[in-house]
């Protein structure tokens, strides 16, 4: 009888270990069945384990930052990262979002120093998940840039944060950006731009392009589908160079799902203005977000630096910016951008030289 007994514990404890096993199994199934990765957003790189000075400070709160770096403009990503990096003490997570003939020339500039001990997560984007939503000119297929349509995949991006920060790779941060991921957004809001109403941008006035301050210089009211939306072409737009997004209200109100189908009508339909050429990528955010988004402090995103070559900022008003953005034909690499001194302090050189040598053609050509 004794022997029968020890016979039924183990039988028991066996089976219990069977059950926990399944569970484990179940539970990683489901964890990987629940989070697929969609076509064209791919990680290829892991993050590096936190440096020792974030966890020895005990700040290890995960700031995620998206950025886009295209090859031919990847010393301004460079550029962008190390000035939020240098001026944060919190833990940082750069999800870089890039192509794949970019990653290796990405990666070894990332392990220079003082790069290297950046936390960062390299992500590939495969351009055929914008197939049948761009409409592409053949005489001008080489102006079409699929990264900028990288912000409309965040949650794929980055589907296990509840908040993130996007920016452009045309801009210097000049304060921890930890208050700017502290943005508060309004119930219901997913996300908070910068409107192009406020006290910093209305400073300049963009010549040759439009009315970039308002709805009516990236959306042709003439067209039935847009007069039918009943949004007031004299809204003040924002600039999606820069935001702050809640990725649960993002899901829950399906926002990438919105944003592909005015890029798909749009292919039909041409709702987008053409005074605005190549603006293809605010568009469908200013229809998605029409007054349905917060505000982030209009000193966050210091914008139209490139819009020309002269300076159009006081020195004193441009060292108190906290993130200063160069949108406009001006990049901060090229010879003739203002401000370039500011950005120079943020550049890591290039150990390849092949930005070095864009920089001195694109100087090339600016001169002429």
């Amino acid at each position: 009888s004794v022997n029968i007994s020890i016979l039924i514990v183990a039988v028991v404890i066996f089976l219990l270990v069977i059950h926990h096993n399944f569970l484990s199994l179940s539970d990683f199934l489901r964890r990987e069945l629940s989070d697929p990765s969609p076509l064209g957003l791919q990680p290829i790189d892991f993050i590096p384990a936190a440096p020792q000075r974030l966890t020895d400070e005990g700040n290890d709160k995960e700031i995620s930052v998206v950025i886009a770096a295209s090859d031919e403009r990847l010393g301004g990503a460079i550029a962008a990262m190390n000035s939020i990096y240098q001026h944060t003490t919190s833990n940082v997570v750069f999800h870089i979002v890039t192509l794949n003939d970019t990653v290796d020339h990405l990666r070894m500039w990332l392990r220079s120093t003082p790069l290297k001990n950046m936390r960062y997560q390299i992500l590939d984007f495969d351009p055929r998940v914008l197939e049948g939503k761009v409409q592409v000119d053949p005489q001008k297929a080489d102006t079409l840039k699929p990264l900028t349509f990288a912000r409309f995949y965040l949650p794929s991006l980055v589907p296990h944060a509840e908040k993130v920060i996007y920016v452009d790779d045309d801009v210097i941060v000049q304060d921890d950006i930890v208050e700017l991921y502290n943005t508060p957004l309004k119930p219901g809001h997913a996300a908070a731009f910068s409107d192009d109403c406020d006290s910093t941008s209305s400073k300049v006035a963009v010549r040759g392009a439009g009315n970039q301050y308002n709805y009516i210089g990236f959306l042709d009211y003439k067209k039935e589908t847009i007069r039918k939306l009943a949004m007031k072409a004299n809204t003040c737009s924002f600039n999606p160079g820069v935001f702050v997004a809640n990725l649960t209200e993002w899901k829950l109100q399906n926002i990438t799902k919105q944003l592909e189908k005015w890029m798909a009508l749009n292919v039909v339909e041409e709702l987008y203005s053409k005074t605005l050429a190549g603006s293809i990528t605010t568009p469908p955010l200013l229809i998605v977000f029409y007054k349905q988004h917060s505000s982030i402090d209009p000193m966050w995103n210091v914008r139209h630096l490139g819009s020309s070559a002269g300076k159009r900022y006081s020195p004193q008003f441009v060292k108190a910016a906290k993130l200063l953005h160069w949108n406009g034909h001006f990049k901060p690499w090229g010879r003739t951008a203002s401000y370039a001194e500011v950005w120079e302090k943020w550049y890591v050189p290039d150990p390849t030289g092949k930005f070095n040598l864009i920089r001195r053609h694109s100087e090339a050509y600016e001169a002429k």
